[in-house]
């Protein structure tokens, strides 16, 4: 694949797909959840494994939210469309770090998930020619970093909700450019 058809068929992933916008709408309400999880009594640890919980229901809830957005949830045409989905698998690995700290220092779990989220997003940038992914892969994660390492989980689960909410926005105006 040359060039110019490289770039023509990110540019159809890329309008097909929304830039992905149906994902992180569905991490809204992830955050949300999450949120809620960690104002309750309870302790930290069943926290944090009903945080766990809570990030299961993101690729459904995306495919649901798909539809009224009239986003292709799996477009087989295009070659680019199962790369999204290799590199948001290629998150799980990352995800063992965040079981570690569970373990290790549970009052920093929501901050690491929060931290490789925002990481894993850096290839959706090239994926999707999108300046929008850059900048959020670097804010939310240095973001997360410090609000985490300053304020309590749940703070960092309502910062988490305001980003994701502004991420979409963003995506929503830089999707209005797609040619």
């Amino acid at each position: 694949m040359d060039y110019q058809t490289l770039q023509q068929t990110k540019q159809a992933c890329a309008r097909g797909q929304k830039r992905g916008l149906h994902f992180i709408l569905a991490s809204v309400l992830i955050w949300a959840m999450v949120a809620a999880v960690h104002f309750t009594k309870l302790p930290i640890e069943t926290k944090n494994l009903l945080t766990f919980c809570c990030t299961c229901p993101l690729i459904p809830l995306a495919w649901l939210l798909s539809k009224p957005l009239g986003i292709i949830f799996s477009d087989k045409q295009n070659p680019l469309s199962s790369l999204g989905i290799v590199l948001s698998v290629a998150q799980i690995p990352y995800l063992l770090i965040v079981m570690w700290v569970y373990a290790a220092m549970p009052d920093k779990m929501v901050m690491t998930l929060a931290m490789v989220f925002g990481a894993h997003l850096l290839p959706f940038g090239w994926l999707y020619d999108s300046k929008v992914y850059y900048a959020m892969t670097g804010f939310i994660t240095i973001g997360a970093l410090i609000v985490g390492l300053m304020l309590p989980p749940q703070v960092l689960a309502l910062c988490m909700i305001a980003v994701e909410t502004i991420f979409c926005l963003l995506l929503h105006f830089e999707n209005k450019n797609l040619k």
